[in-house]
């Protein structure tokens, strides 16, 4: 595993899934990691892992559809561990899980709320001190829905969409300063937010068995990689951990 000592990470959806996998995946490489969610109780549980492991991290409450708290979670991870030198923009949902000539609009926004404005919103929180500081990464976990829309999820497809182009934004307003961003599709993964996709039945992502969704290891494992300078040749692009030439990059092959 790569070393990233020295650094320090922000997490934002770490309570579980991704969020958790590449905040412990991130502290055993070395890492000083914040893990944020708008509740304490898991993420808590997942700093003592990672503090158990001999590893730095603490959890902070934030919901990154409030710009105010985005804010907050950076203030105070400078003053616990120093500036962020990541941000794993990991925070998302999945519902409404419906058509959208019959979804609910303020569900419909709220969606847009987390999975896009607030992604912008941690974005700007980390910017300027990186932007200062010369370096930084970000990395945006996107999704296949940037890219092909799927019956029911049409909220979810519409905020990654946005996402991926704030990617492409970012990369190009802001490179020469020093910042990396990356699109990182982690694919059909094994999180509580699959569960609730095969419990709707809805399209074809619904009907995947379990047994063949990928494990959260893989991607955390991949967001670790996109931390190191071997990434350099990925920022500002949209990239998939089913891509075999990535895989073998990490070796995952």
């Amino acid at each position: 595993m790569q070393s990233l000592a020295g650094m320090v990470a922000i997490v934002t959806g770490a309570s579980r899934g991704i969020g958790a996998a590449a905040a412990l995946a991130l502290g055993q490489a070395g890492a000083s990691v914040v893990l944020a969610a708008r509740t304490l109780a898991q993420s808590e549980a997942n700093a003592r892992q990672i503090a158990a492991a001999g590893g730095k991290a603490t959890a902070i409450a934030c919901d990154v559809s409030d710009y105010a708290a985005c804010r907050r979670l950076v203030d105070e991870t400078t003053s616990r561990f120093g500036p962020p030198d990541v941000l794993v923009n990991n925070a998302g949902v999945i519902e409404p899980i419906s058509m959208a000539g019959a979804a609910d609009p303020a569900e419909w926004a709220r969606s847009i709320e987390i999975n896009l404005i607030g992604a912008y919103y941690a974005v700007r929180a980390v910017l300027p001190g990186m932007i200062e500081r010369g370096h930084g990464d970000i990395i945006n976990v996107s999704s296949g829905a940037a890219l092909r829309p799927q019956e029911g999820w049409s909220a979810y497809c519409a905020g990654k969409a946005g996402l991926a182009m704030l990617t492409r934004s970012v990369d190009l307003e802001h490179r020469p300063a020093g910042i990396r961003v990356f699109g990182f599709q982690p694919g059909t993964t094994d999180t509580n937010m699959q569960g609730t996709i095969r419990a709707s039945g809805i399209n074809m992502v619904s009907r995947i068995p379990r047994e063949q969704l990928t494990p959260v290891a893989h991607p955390a494992r991949a967001i670790v990689y996109l931390c190191t300078p071997e990434a350099d040749d990925l920022a500002g692009k949209e990239f998939s951990l089913r891509d075999e030439d990535f895989r073998r990059r990490i070796g995952l092959a």
